[in-house]
């Protein structure tokens, strides 16, 4: 079958066809027209509920498997041929093991259905800071979030030609069953298969899986950087616009920081924010030798629960057209509500995010709340929308990071902001950044978990190699960027929160662009450059004094016992871990004790 003009194209959907075999193909050009039919085809069957147009235009409701509602890291493999290189932080299997066991499962499982073939570009079309990916799928609900999240349709597949290189993407609902349920990576294949779910971070193949876990094995061998990264804009009175990128873990704020507002203490100084991304950032070193970014996706995927006019004002206004809502509570009125979001809950006639009739108030057999959304549900809403989305989102070469942030959630031990010494420095830190657990996370409150640069569940490769092409790329950019790590968490005695967060965020960014563009000191430390208290513009803000000298505090002997904690999980990389991490630590060691 001849659907497009490239021939490994058209024989590659030939020999998936026969085997998941489906009813019929079908081309996603990316026209509004395909759109609405595709969107009437899953309403009436009830894969999707169309929710009131009036007052949520071009708006969609979806409800996953109950087995089905997160990414399921345990089914999630690297398959290289050897195992070394996929390293301690990833589940591996040998490519023929993938396929073979990938294979059994989606073996006549799109009978009865609609194979559809998604040509979408990660990043614009066309531009060098751009890979293509080609996503075969059964699930309409796919294919429209595709369409929000990714540049998709016929453009891409123009670009591509009869030739061009493109990332293989098979995704298949079979039988949502989490006994075969697969999502397998081949980066040395350049294919991604995921079978047996219908969530979105397992089966939106253009996300985590190309735009971090092969894309970041794809930038090792190219060397750019493929990161778990907000992309953020701060425009200053005169009109000059700084860009950074940060990496935090998950429930560690990203999505609010990347659409944040100025707080009204620091409005009279005229800043405005751009929001470039809130989730992956693609950088390159440009014809100039700085570093260059782009956000590959043109969607946010974000968690709806306390997300709320508080916490993010500017996602709440996203949200309100053309958006695809999974997983939250369906309104009497079909429209939608969720825990810590806005506006009270209807006090009978919605159906939670099972389809069971809800009601507040209700409890399990073991007398537990039973929320109306699930904790993990999610809204797809396309960028444009956000009212501080950047006109440079299809600009071909992106912005130029100045600064790249670090962060994690600490109760005591690291301050607010400080500024690694040099980039290898900098590349230690994020390598040993970490957050600890909290009430909502399964395991023990407290415990400190390990992230490398937010990136330990989405690195394609091992993660020793990870640093080491960090230190590489150190040496390649003419001007690197200054390298920090915030932690908005830092606790009293009382376990109250000394920072308030939010917008008041922008006064640590605006120091951190300060130290970027060298125009302000700082205080030396054994960790790195600490803000001067005056420093950090506190207009508007009733801070107690003591607040700020708790959170700029570095106690040496929890930083030793952090370290001995760092020690200890670096053991798990043994040889390939690079030499210039040991010594960085070694460093660290020593600062501490003098």
């Amino acid at each position: 079958m001849s659907l497009t003009r490239h021939q490994e194209l058209n024989l590659w959907i030939d020999e998936m066809a026969k085997m998941c075999q489906p009813d019929d193909i079908v081309l996603i050009d990316g026209s509004d027209t395909q759109k609405a039919d595709l969107t009437k085809q899953a309403c009436d069957t009830g894969e999707i509920i169309e929710l009131d147009q009036e007052k949520l235009p071009g708006c969609l409701y979806h409800r996953t498997a109950v087995n089905d509602v997160a990414r399921t890291e345990n089914l999630t493999f690297i398959c290289t041929s050897k195992k070394e290189d996929a390293g301690p932080n990833n589940n591996w299997m040998k490519p023929a093991d993938g396929y073979k066991r990938a294979a059994e499962i989606f073996k006549g499982s799109m009978k009865g259905r609609t194979m559809y073939v998604i040509p979408f570009s990660m990043g614009p079309v066309g531009s060098e800071f751009s890979k293509i990916g080609v996503e075969l799928t059964d699930s309409i609900y796919v294919v429209l979030n595709m369409l929000i999240m990714t540049r998709a349709g016929q453009k891409v597949l123009d670009q591509l030609g009869t030739d061009g290189e493109f990332t293989h993407c098979l995704h298949g609902k079979a039988e949502r069953d989490i006994e075969k349920r697969l999502i397998m990576h081949f980066p040395e294949d350049n294919a991604i298969w995921s079978v047996g779910s219908g969530y979105g971070g397992n089966v939106l193949l253009g996300k985590k899986c190309l735009a971090l876990r092969i894309a970041s094995y794809i930038a090792r061998k190219e060397s750019w950087l493929a990161e778990h990264m907000l992309i953020l804009g701060i425009e200053r009175p005169s009109g000059r616009i700084d860009y950074v990128a940060a990496a935090f873990p998950s429930a560690c704020g990203k999505t609010n920081l990347a659409m944040l507002i100025p707080p009204e203490g620091l409005q009279a100084k005229g800043y405005k924010i751009w929001t470039v991304g809130d989730d992956i950032a693609w950088m390159r070193i440009d014809t100039d030798g700085k570093l260059w970014a782009i956000n590959p996706e043109t969607g946010f995927f974000g968690v709806a629960p306390g997300t709320n006019m508080k916490s993010n004002p500017n996602a709440v206004k996203t949200v309100q057209k053309n958006t695809i809502f999974t997983n939250v509570l369906l309104n009497p009125d079909r429209t939608v509500w969720w825990e810590d979001g806005d506006g009270d809950p209807p006090a009978e006639g919605a159906f939670d995010w099972k389809g069971q009739p809800w009601k507040p108030g209700m409890k399990d057999e073991n007398g537990n709340p039973i929320t109306g959304a699930h904790p993990n549900s999610r809204f797809t809403a396309p960028i444009a929308q956000c009212p501080t989305h950047t006109y440079r989102l299809d600009h071909h070469h992106g912005v130029n990071i100045s600064a790249i942030i670090f962060g994690g959630r600490r109760a005591k031990l690291a301050p607010l902001v400080y500024q690694s010494f040099d980039w290898n420095h900098g590349v230690y830190v994020g390598a040993t950044m970490a957050s600890e657990r909290t009430a909502a996370q399964f395991g023990k409150i407290g415990e400190v978990r390990r992230d490398p640069m937010a990136m330990l569940p989405f690195c394609g490769y091992n993660m020793a190699d990870y640093f080491a092409h960090w230190f590489n790329m150190g040496k390649k950019i003419k001007e690197p960027p200054k390298i920090f790590h915030v932690n908005w968490f830092r606790q009293d005695e009382n376990g109250d929160y000394l920072w308030p967060g939010f917008g008041e965020n922008l006064r640590v960014l605006e120091w951190i662009l300060e130290r970027a563009n060298e125009d302000i000191d700082a205080e030396e430390t054994p960790i790195g450059f600490i803000p001067k208290p005056q420093d950090i513009d506190m207009t508007g803000l009733d801070l107690p004094a003591e607040n700020m000298q708790k959170l700029l505090s570095i106690d040496p002997e929890d930083w030793l016992k952090e370290a001995q904690n760092v020690s200890e999980y670096f053991i798990q990389f043994g040889d390939r871990l690079p030499k210039e991490i040991l010594k960085q630590h070694a460093a660290l060691l020593e600062r501490l004790k003098k």
